[in-house]
């Protein structure tokens, strides 16, 4: 559903069926992507089967002023049927249930959607009957059952307008809310006192993006105030009618809560705005399984017969958290996940996580399915970290192993399903039989595997569509859903994908990896009006407009730091070398650089390492060497509260050195806020490359191939953007002073000090006997 600045509402008529319709249960537990391949595929093979006159995927449109609001309800056909008793609206509908299960009102939704169909049809076409008809399909089976039912145009426009007037209510509220809201933006003042150094550049090339409905890549250091500066300029649009919804997106927690605070600061100057952060479904579920069946789950038992009336209460609100939320969910005992995804419908602004945008397996459909007309705007935070985000979500792969475990399970309650894991298990054997090494890496689709992977799903779906009381195993499930995924990511395959078999222990896994996910990103940016990336480290910037789907005609913006350069002394150690096989020789140098970083100024500081196993060798040298000082270290896989923790130790105004060792990349290199004196130092060995992998080297391989530059699209500049990341959290204030050491002599290289910032002109090169005094000469100032 979308409000343009005239009260039009644009709604779909298959949502508004089941908006206005809803009732029952929530049972999400076998719903998943197949569903909609097979039930296109038992779509196409019906209507291959129509007569030459008929007419199939018939779209329509229509527009009807109901109480001064225009309702633009669109929707498409199955089927426009011409036969002797008349013209038939065919609504084809594909099932797994047993088709003797059926009867005439199996699903009163499927009658409305056509009963809508028929009415627009026959008004259109001045008919003044129209025959409606319900086709299921079975997926498995092919069975194929019928029920047509006669009605006048009276009848139908009757039932039509019957729908309008409940769903008025929802149309009218939103009617005065948008009203109220876009007064406020009218009124609204940039809620700070004055622009900082940047900040209104940002702000202007924002709305010129929107404006123009283009993207924009921009990199505005720390300071700046990124949030606030993408997100005011797009509020601004929005009561322009320049934008309808916008989505605000991030990688981490703690941004989404950035996102928030920056819009409680337009609040406290008049802004009214709807707006709701999704949270995780396993972090935000009720239940300690997140088993979404009414038989397991009292919040989702009779769900839809609750939500209008949670709608009603919590739209008296204006923003919806987790905690709101949850309050309102635990209320009317209804699914909190579930709810907070209803709400996006009802927003102004949506702040979530990447994935609900990007991702092809759990993307936001009811936006993105029809973007045709849209005024959505992107707005992406921390846009460096998309890259590998997106590579993994238009990834996918299986295992053996998994196949043969899921093999032994179903076997003697599934005959079916157990022959196509058989088969499934016998392709991968033989493929490992023939593989010379342990990693084999091919251009070609393995399309061998899809039929049978897609017999499994369907023979699975068929089975769960069967049961009754009985559970399924949870590593069955999970297969399932691994095998689903599979399929839907091989739609995808293009030549930006390799397929590669891997041995490993005794299993072996085949992956469909998206080496360039740039034209996967561009695809998805067609559906949105305007997108905004941003960073403080898009360096460089021809790299990330190309790889994060940019076009040529994109805007770019570099903003340089609002912060005095001499409060930064950087400091680059030209004399040791941390490639790996140099390793075992720069521990005694690098343990001596970080003495001299922190003998000369109590506080806290940040070691980061290209690995575990190098922080240990070369921490082990340290605290032999120089016992007395406070040392903490980064552990693997840290829980929320460990790496809370960590940080916690890092107080202000300590009169004592800390040295926290930590990895680059990790968890503590960026997204991290030790503002003041809680961080005054920070040392980087190493430049960042990513460890030597069989799928780096594919990446590698694939940009030497397409576009001659592999080793640094594979390596130095996700490794050097993992560098800015992690010395960018020394400076985060205007009263910051802080010291950064680069250890490595290729930072001397053109082919490295090209890449740095220009807030980094200051450096100074030194060696293990001169650093000192460049380190006493910063702190006397």
């Amino acid at each position: 559903m979308a409000i343009d600045m005239n009260k039009e509402i644009n709604i779909a008529i298959r949502e508004l069926v089941e908006f206005v319709l809803m009732g029952g249960d929530l049972d999400l537990t076998f719903q998943g992507p197949n569903r909609g391949q097979e039930g296109t595929r038992g779509h196409q093979k019906l209507q291959k089967c129509y007569l030459p006159q008929d007419e199939a995927e018939v779209y329509i449109k229509h527009s009807v002023d109901y109480k001064n609001i225009i309702f633009n309800l669109t929707g498409r056909i199955d089927g426009v049927l011409k036969r002797d008793e008349g013209l038939v609206i065919d609504e084809i509908k594909t099932i797994t249930i047993p088709v003797e299960d059926l009867h005439e009102n199996y699903n009163q939704l499927h009658w409305a959607q056509g009963k809508c169909y028929g009415y627009i049809y026959a008004l259109q076409n001045n008919l003044i009957e129209m025959n409606i008809q319900l086709t299921y399909y079975h997926i498995k089976t092919e069975e194929i059952k019928r029920y047509k039912r006669l009605y006048t145009l009276i009848e139908l426009e009757t039932f039509f307008f019957s729908l309008l007037e409940e769903y008025f209510y929802w149309a009218d509220t939103i009617k005065q809310w948008e009203t109220v809201r876009d007064e406020s933006i009218l009124n609204l003042e940039f809620p700070f006192e004055s622009y900082r150094k940047g900040q209104r550049k940002m702000a202007v090339a924002v709305y010129k993006t929107i404006k123009e409905k283009k993207r924009v890549f921009i990199q505005a250091p720390t300071g700046i105030g990124k949030t606030i500066s993408s997100i005011f300029p797009t509020v601004k649009a929005m009561a322009e009618g320049r934008v309808t919804k916008i989505f605000y997106l991030t990688a981490k927690t703690i941004t989404r809560q950035v996102a928030e605070e920056a819009i409680y600061k337009m609040v406290k100057k008049g802004l009214r705005l709807k707006f709701v952060t999704l949270t995780a479904k396993d972090k935000i579920c009720f239940e300690k399984e997140s088993n979404c069946n009414p038989q397991d789950c009292s919040f989702a038992k009779g769900y839809y017969n609750r939500l209008k009336d949670a709608l009603k209460e919590i739209f008296q609100r204006e923003s919806y958290d987790r905690g709101t939320i949850e309050e309102y969910a635990r209320k009317h005992s209804i699914c909190p996940f579930e709810f907070s995804l209803e709400l996006t419908l009802w927003s102004d602004c949506i702040i979530c996580d990447y994935n609900y945008v990007f991702d092809p397996r759990v993307y936001l459909k009811r936006f993105f399915e029809d973007p045709i007309g849209n005024k959505y705007t992107l707005l992406v935070d921390e846009a460096h970290n998309l890259v590998d985000r997106a590579r993994m979500m238009y990834s996918a792969e299986i295992y053996k192993g998994k196949i043969l475990e899921g093999n032994r399970y179903i076997k003697t309650k599934n005959k079916e399903i157990a022959k196509s894991l058989n088969k499934l298990n016998s392709l991968m054997l033989d493929k490992k039989k023939s593989m010379a090494t342990i990693e084999v890496a091919e251009k070609e689709e393995p399309v061998a595997f899809y039929p049978l992977m897609k017999k499994f799903i369907t023979e699975c779906d068929t089975w769960f569509g069967e049961l009754k009381d009985i559970e399924v195993e949870e590593d069955f499930l999970q297969l399932y859903f691994d095998i689903l995924a599979f399929l839907r990511i091989a739609e995808f395959y293009h030549e930006g994908y390799v397929t590669y078999y891997s041995t490993e222990d005794k299993d072996m896994k085949l992956k469909l990896f998206a080496m360039d996910p740039s034209k996967l990103l561009a695809s998805v940016l067609k559906r949105v009006s305007s997108g905004v990336f941003f960073s403080a480290t898009l360096t460089p910037m021809a790299y990330f407009k190309y790889i994060l789907g940019g076009r040529e005609e994109d805007n770019i913006l570099m903003l340089e730091s609002p912060f005095k350069e001499e409060n930064l002394c950087l400091l680059v150690a030209k004399d040791i070398s941390t490639r790996y096989y140099h390793r075992h020789e720069s521990y005694e140098g690098i343990a001596e650089y970080i003495h001299h970083m922190v003998k000369e100024r109590m506080g806290n500081y940040l070691v980061f390492f290209p690995s575990y196993k190098y922080m240990h060798s070369v921490m082990e040298v340290f605290v032999n060497k120089y016992p007395n000082y406070k040392i903490i270290k980064q552990e693997t896989e840290m829980k929320e509260e460990e790496r809370e923790a960590f940080l916690e130790v890092f107080k202000p105004r300590n009169h004592e050195v800390l040295i926290g060792f930590s990895v680059l990349g990790g968890i503590f290199s960026e997204g991290i806020d030790l503002v003041g004196d809680r961080l005054i130092g920070a040392m980087v060995v190493g430049v960042g490359l990513p460890q030597l992998s069989f799928e780096t080297n594919l990446i590698k391989k694939y940009f030497d191939d397409t576009r001659g530059c592999g080793f640094d699209y594979a390596y130095k500049f996700p490794g050097m953007n993992k560098v800015l990341q992690a010395a960018g959290r020394v400076i985060r204030t205007e009263e910051d002073r802080g010291m950064v050491l680069l250890i490595d002599d290729r930072y001397i290289s053109p082919g490295y000090y090209n890449l740095f910032p220009k807030a980094w002109r200051r450096r100074k090169e030194v060696n293990i006997s001169n650093v000192n005094k460049d380190v006493m000469e910063f702190w006397k100032v």
